[in-house]
């Protein structure tokens, strides 16, 4: 087993994960009679995207582990406006640290890996994916004076 997740009323769960004992709570999001005060388990999903596409890239691009220390990745989950309530849309923007920098070679083996992670790989194929690893911003930081 990997998990229990209990119910504990007003719309809200813990999970927790058997080997270390560490708990994620959820709350139902405030468009679905929720307060929002927690991640929802829809939130989970972009969530657990982001971060596998940088865990999986830490571990098969070991040379970059360090230079990934400090990047984050803003996650936006749309919901679809017709039943059934689902995630029609993850958009994704990769975000680096000051002085942070990549060959071409290196970005494009963190892009193929992101792209290749085992959630990513899991979601329906109808599921919109935007993700923009930011490049461009990552230039133009670089080029400061």
């Amino acid at each position: 087993m990997t998990s229990t997740v209990t119910y504990g009323g007003g719309l809200r769960t813990e999970a927790i994960h058997l080997q270390s004992g560490s708990p994620i709570e959820t709350d139902a999001p405030t468009d679905n009679q929720g307060q929002g005060a927690r991640f929802s388990p829809t939130d989970l999903v972009g969530t657990a995207l982001a971060s596998c596409m940088l865990t999986t890239i830490a571990i098969r691009a070991r040379a970059l582990e360090e230079h990934l220390k400090g990047v984050r990745i803003d996650v936006r989950k749309v919901m679809s406006a017709t039943p059934p309530r689902r995630i029609t849309e993850l958009h994704l923007t990769f975000h680096y640290p000051p002085g942070a920098a990549y060959t071409a070679d290196q970005r494009a083996e963190m892009e193929r890996i992101a792209w290749t992670c085992p959630v990513k790989e899991s979601l329906h194929p109808d599921l919109r994916l935007e993700v923009d690893f930011n490049w461009s911003a990552l230039d133009n930081e670089n080029r400061r004076p």
